[in-house]
């Protein structure tokens, strides 16, 4: 049964603690927290202080997402501000290894990002060490992007590869997912489905939560 990971870039953040109760209220178990830097990606979101006042507000599982340069730096930080998933890209590590083992040894569920444009292929040496891969399904750096097509097939075929090699690797997928593809992607393979103006864009972030959750469990 896949999961929803409502994305708090497209929230109020006038606003932030109401929207999370929201999404809580709405049936939702996580939180996805785009962490950007301007440098990885052209935009600037939030960092430490923002994760730790969420971690304050909810017991929501909080996974953040960092699309940022030298994520080692910081992986400290994030753990002690309370994430509970942390997830960094494959183009940003320069000793992939090392960055999830240290997420891992911090006792926080390890993920690797993979943008659109980059191939499976870069995960095999890797893949039975991290607890979930994420397949970017837009370019990273903004919300509200349209879905790009061939990531389904991306999804399908990293199942594949996880049920060869007998893993319990999780898939999550981030960027255009509406009520109109949520199911076929979870069909296709992922676990985790993260939604932003899908969630939050829509007037009624509980109810469209919860609208969200009932198309997954179908």
């Amino acid at each position: 049964m896949a999961l929803l990971a409502p994305s708090i870039l497209s929230a109020d953040f006038a606003k932030l603690g109401e929207e999370i109760r929201a999404v809580e209220a709405g049936g939702a178990t996580m939180l996805h927290l785009d962490v950007m830097d301007g440098h990885f990606v052209p935009n600037i979101t939030i960092g430490p202080p923002v994760v730790r006042s969420i971690r304050e507000a909810t017991r929501l599982r909080l996974d953040a997402h960092l699309m940022i340069e030298n994520p080692d730096l910081y992986i400290d930080e994030f753990v002690k501000a309370g994430a509970d998933m942390i997830s960094v890209h494959l183009e940003a590590c320069r000793h992939l290894h090392r960055t999830v083992t240290s997420i891992r040894s911090a006792g926080r569920q390890a993920g690797v990002v993979l943008n659109p444009a980059t191939t499976l292929d870069h995960l095999d040496d890797v893949l039975h060490e991290v607890d979930y891969v994420l397949l970017m399904s837009v370019n990273p750096g903004w919300g509200g992007q349209r879905f790009i097509p061939q990531v389904k097939d991306k999804i399908a075929a990293l199942r594949e590869r996880i049920n060869r090699r007998r893993l319990d690797t999780l898939i999550e997928v981030d960027g255009g997912v509406t009520r109109d593809n949520i199911a076929s992607l979870a069909a296709s393979g992922a676990d985790i489905l993260v939604a932003g103006n899908s969630v939050f864009g829509q007037g009624n972030p509980r109810a469209a939560t919860a609208d969200l959750m009932a198309l997954l469990h179908v």
